[in-house]
């Protein structure tokens, strides 16, 4: 790969912020507050901007319906592009009630089945209200005791929920159903691993794929080859970027397994090499799904897509000819060679004279705390 087209991939990466990224947080145990987190979805939106201004990279911010409230969402979708933003996916909320103790629209109650499935509609309409073009549905179903509900006759209602919700989707917006093989229920998700939501999204229809969330896999699981099989089906829709260290951690990008988020783009690489996989891989959605425990809630952000810039530019550094030659000659040592020497590779000044030449700050991190952003918001918002 020549070095413009290096240059020009990487201008054109697109990624998705997620608004709840920037709310207080903390443990299971206790949330933290701090003076400067927002306190409103405005307020949300003008951190989520701050990503942008210093990234150049997330003109997408992502909306939760549970924790994003708006008396009139086609006045947000002007607020997020007066912002220099757009709405990326419609993420409906469908677990912090207690109604849902059993389920969503896999509860054995008819009525808390079909409030449920309000909740999803109402979330299609949000997202053409707002300009989305992606409908990201997780959902929390499971049981926690064997004997508890039928697991036939929970699939038979979460697929004929998904087909409603389907059906009224306008012709722009795509699905993608999100897996997590275990909690918040402990016995069985109705939802559990990739093969059961690559089903569900085929017999729904070709704008459903699947969504691939970094910490919603058993350890050691192998992502980057989940990756490659949805590929391969036509039905990868999008990342939830995050790390773990023991279970859903949900901790920034890159801090623990940064070689396995390398292997993970470097599948996403290797597919756009084929033209007939590129619109494939066009039509991903990335985006980044964590809770900063401890840091500065931008801050952290920004590291996060810093560790996706980094990995793809090592990504597109792989020498995938020699990397085919080794693999034909079964030539098994240059293979993984071939892939360590484009991972240690020091992608940072590239990335430093990429951002010059768009006219930001070569240290994203830095220039933000540089701005005193967080000091301001920290006297405003605790001040109200």
């Amino acid at each position: 790969m020549t070095p413009s087209e290096r240059t020009r991939r990487l201008r054109a990466q697109c990624l998705g912020i997620p608004t709840w990224g920037f709310a207080d947080s903390g443990t299971r145990f206790h949330t933290l507050r701090r003076p400067w987190s927002p306190r409103t979805l405005s307020e949300r939106l003008e951190d989520a901007a701050q990503v942008q201004r210093f990234t150049g990279v997330c003109p997408r911010v992502d909306l939760h319906t549970g924790w994003d409230a708006s008396p009139d969402w086609a006045a947000t979708r002007r607020e997020v592009e007066a912002h220099g933003l757009v709405v990326g996916a419609i993420n409906p909320h469908l677990f912090a009630d207690d109604r849902y103790a059993l389920g969503t629209v896999c509860h054995p109650a008819a009525e808390v089945r079909q409030y449920s499935l309000e909740r999803l509609l109402e979330g299609v309409e949000i997202g053409r209200a707002t300009g989305a073009t992606v409908l990201s549905l997780w959902f929390a179903d499971g049981t926690n005791m064997p004997g508890q509900d039928s697991f036939l006759r929970r699939r038979r209602a979460l697929e004929e929920a998904l087909h409603r919700v389907y059906a009224a989707m306008p012709a722009e917006m795509s699905l993608v159903i999100e897996y997590k093989f275990f909690e918040p229920a402990f016995y069985h998700m109705d939802l559990a691993d990739w093969g059961g939501a690559c089903l569900l999204a085929q017999r729904l229809g070709e704008r459903a794929r699947v969504l691939v969330d970094m910490g919603h896999h058993a350890l050691g699981t192998n992502i980057e080859h989940i990756v490659a099989l949805l590929l391969h089906e036509d039905r990868l829709g999008g990342f939830h970027f995050n790390d773990k260290k023991y279970g859903d951690d949900d901790l920034t990008v890159g801090s623990i397994q940064p070689y396995q988020l390398f292997l993970v783009y470097g599948e996403l690489v290797s597919a756009a090499r084929d033209p007939l996989l590129v619109p494939r891989v066009d039509r991903v959605a990335l985006m980044i799904d964590q809770n900063h425990n401890l840091q500065n809630q931008i801050e952290g952000t920004i590291q996060s897509v810093e560790a996706l810039q980094i990995a793809y530019a090592k990504a597109l550094h792989v020498d995938w000819t020699a990397l085919a030659a080794a693999q034909e000659a079964a030539d098994v040592v240059m293979a993984e060679e071939i892939l360590k020497d484009a991972y240690l590779t020091d992608v940072r000044p590239l990335l430093r004279s990429l951002r010059e030449d768009m006219g930001l700050a070569p240290d994203p991190l830095a220039a933000f705390r540089r701005s005193g952003y967080t000091q301001r918001k920290a006297a405003e918002r605790s001040g109200a």
